[in-house]
């Protein structure tokens, strides 16, 4: 039981990490903000060196996890003749072997120079070295108990729904940061209402292909509808998609109804008001989000329920 916690804990700090670090690089280059230039994004540097740091060292745990998990005895999680031959001998330590690189490659380039340094090209090299750290997720768990055809299929939609899940839910950071109040720099309507447009043209394509690619994933882990119903898998998958549904539900009202509003709005009080509005509710976005990956985190430690366990 212990052992399942940490490994659990691992795969949230983990995921957390690689969607922070792709969700904010990719921020930066659809949103068109100078890290440097812009006060509100100051933090934002600091925040993915902090991200990409945790991303490594939680990915080492949950490595060092598994290959206890794997042997079944925590004290082989120092073991290195288990370590080396979970490393080599299995597709998970292969996968490992290549992240691993990527990671510290990932750190290296933004403590080089910091990220307010880099240019526009160093950011988009960044978030497509973070973009194929979050997506490489998709080769290790449940992807792995088919073969052929099938199993291309489960590993590209899972590699695709972690792409729109850290875009969407990884953006949500920088975003708060943007709309953080500041009296020093006040955000004007029309910046406001450019980046959020932004924002939420990547939101319906990352909604689109969340919905897609968890449908497909859904079909390969549950099978059938009582096993959704009568599983610990399927009962958690539902709360999954329950939270899913209530971020949904904020993100239409922040486009649908603040956003035009704030376009309209005539007086500096009120565009202050709705924008703390809109801070509020994407905010609940980010911490219903951290919620589900914590679920998803917990449901990678589970046998499908399409094994009806």
């Amino acid at each position: 039981m212990m052992l399942e916690a940490g490994l659990a804990g691992a795969r949230f700090f983990h995921l957390a990490c690689a969607i922070i670090l792709f969700g904010g690089t990719s921020f930066v280059l659809y949103s068109r903000l100078d890290v440097g230039r812009s006060k509100r994004l100051a933090p934002l540097p600091a925040i993915l060196a902090t991200a990409a740091l945790g991303a490594l060292l939680s990915g080492l745990a949950w490595f060092v996890l598994t290959a206890a998990n794997m042997s079944g005895a925590l004290v082989d999680a120092l073991d290195r003749e288990t370590l080396s031959s979970v490393l080599w001998d299995t597709s998970f330590g292969l996968v490992w072997a290549l992240r691993v690189p990527l990671m510290i490659l990932i750190l290296a380039l933004i403590w080089w120079r910091g990220m307010a340094a880099l240019s526009r090209r160093a950011i988009a090299l960044l978030s497509f070295l973070a973009a194929i750290l979050l997506a490489s997720l998709a080769g290790v768990g449940h992807t792995q108990v088919h073969e052929g055809v099938s199993a291309g299929i489960h590993v590209t939609a899972d590699a695709v729904h972690l792409l729109a899940a850290g875009a969407w839910l990884g953006g949500l950071l920088p975003l708060c940061l943007f709309l953080a109040p500041d009296q020093a720099a006040q955000v004007s309507n029309d910046e406001a209402v450019r980046i959020l447009s932004r924002f939420s043209g990547m939101g319906y394509v990352a909604v689109a292909v969340l919905i897609a690619s968890g449908s497909i994933n859904s079909w390969f882990l549950i099978g059938s509808l009582p096993h959704l119903i009568d599983t610990s898998y399927g009962q958690l998958l539902l709360s999954k998609l329950g939270l899913f549904g209530l971020m949904l539900l904020l993100a239409l009202s922040n486009r649908f109804r603040i956003v035009p509003a704030i376009a309209q709005s005539k007086t500096a009080t009120g565009s202050q008001r709705l924008l703390a509005r809109l801070r509020r509710q994407a905010g609940g976005e980010l911490v219903l989000g951290l919620f589900v990956v914590g679920i998803v985190s917990v449901l990678g430690t589970l046998s499908p329920a399409v094994h009806g366990s």
